[in-house]
């Protein structure tokens, strides 16, 4: 899958759960409810020992589901992630050592930016779709707009402090392709098994993309 295809995956999806397991044995029930709900995908972040595993699972019983690996800060973890199946990278930060190992291996990524200067070091790096992140803490979408004047190729994948509130603004604007986002997928909700209500907060969330995408 080369990175226009990830985007216009990315883009029909609209959000893209943003998943945290420090159990593996949640990754197929969390898998399902993601599934049912209408968003099938899930971003895996390495911040936990459970990261690959979770990949394998989801790919195994999910095929048709779209799972790659976030918070990857190091050529092994990329090495980790793809041999686990992940089918894109996610990084909070444009560290371009990764993103060639990444680029060179043929997988698509979406590096982390919060300023012009690292919008110029993807453009560098040969990309034109970045992950925002994070998003509120740094502007939200007042800040997309304002980056968007001078660099008119490039649209984003904001993550970090998007919501179910303030998620039809960030999809009504055309530069932005899909969001990241925890608050269906939160750490209490699979840790307490409430898979019933993670699958209600997704279905939630995919009808806010249908509402605004159509």
């Amino acid at each position: 899958m080369n990175a226009n295809e990830l985007k216009e995956r990315f883009r029909k999806i609209g959000v893209i759960p943003v998943v945290a397991l420090d159990d593996a044995a949640a990754a197929a029930p969390l898998g399902e409810a993601l599934m049912k709900g209408g968003l099938p995908s899930a971003e895996v972040t390495f911040r936990t020992a459970a990261a690959v595993d979770t990949i394998k699972i989801m790919k195994k019983e999910f095929p048709d589901m779209l799972v790659g690996a976030g918070t990857v800060l190091t050529t092994e973890q990329a090495d980790r992630a793809i041999e686990a199946g992940a089918e894109f990278i996610v990084a909070p930060g444009c560290n371009p050592k990764v993103v060639k190992y990444v680029l060179d291996k043929g997988y698509p990524m979406a590096p982390g930016i919060a300023t012009a200067s690292e919008i110029e070091q993807a453009l560098d790096l040969g990309l034109d779709f970045v992950k925002f992140f994070p998003a509120e803490q740094n502007g939200g979408l007042p800040m997309i707009k304002a980056l968007a004047g001078p660099y008119v190729n490039v649209s984003y994948m904001p993550t970090g402090g998007v919501n179910a509130k303030n998620l039809p603004e960030y999809l009504a604007y055309s530069k932005i392709v899909c969001c990241g986002g925890t608050w269906m997928v939160k750490k209490d909700l699979i840790s307490d098994g409430k898979f019933d209500e993670i699958e209600k907060l997704t279905r939630e969330a995919a009808d806010i993309v249908k509402s605004v995408r159509g």
